[in-house]
């Protein structure tokens, strides 16, 4: 068994023009880092058309994909990331952090789970969710509910059972599609 820390992706799903989702994704990629099995990359599909994004992906054991809610689903950059990048999701666990209105951006990770199922991906059934983006967090780009943190500290370890699960088992035996 491989006992190196697993590299998280942490994913900013939109690109839009003052978007909050670096916020988030700072946010998660610190809860990471508190961690001795989990190591943080940021990965921004703003910068979708350079060969930096393919790399980061590829070297990922596991995601983080820190997505809003627009139209009652996910921003089109994040779907255009998940479609372009075909390999680097098979046999990997994918955890949701989502932000947005009432929903809180569950409805873009309820969209987002067949997604990554038709990529023979693995999705983490706990999530963190933010309802009402902007105003669940301080000055600090901090959480003002502990109970987020809480449910972090509860996704990250399920994202890391199934990293390590699955990083092993590739290990073994390559997944065949």
């Amino acid at each position: 068994m491989d006992i190196t820390p697993l590299r998280v992706a942490v994913i900013i799903g939109s690109a839009r023009e003052g978007r909050f989702g670096p916020t988030v994704a700072a946010w998660v990629a610190a809860e990471i880092g508190r961690r001795r099995d989990l190591e943080a990359e940021t990965v921004d599909v703003a910068e979708m058309g350079s060969g930096t994004v393919t790399k980061q992906l590829g070297l990922a054991d596991a995601f983080v994909v820190v997505t809003p809610e627009y139209n009652h689903s996910f921003p089109a950059p994040l779907k255009a990331t998940i479609d372009d990048h075909n390999a680097e999701w098979v046999a990997k666990p994918v955890a949701f952090v989502s932000y947005g209105g009432l929903s809180g951006g569950l409805r873009a990770v309820e969209h987002l789970r067949p997604v990554f199922a038709e990529l023979h991906a693995v999705t983490v059934r706990d999530t963190v969710s933010f309802h009402g983006g902007r105003r669940c967090f301080d000055a600090q780009g901090r959480p003002t509910d502990a109970e987020s943190v809480v449910a972090a500290e509860r996704m990250l370890d399920r994202l890391a059972w199934w990293a390590h699960a699955l990083r092993d088992a590739r290990a073994v035996r390559p997944y065949a599609r």
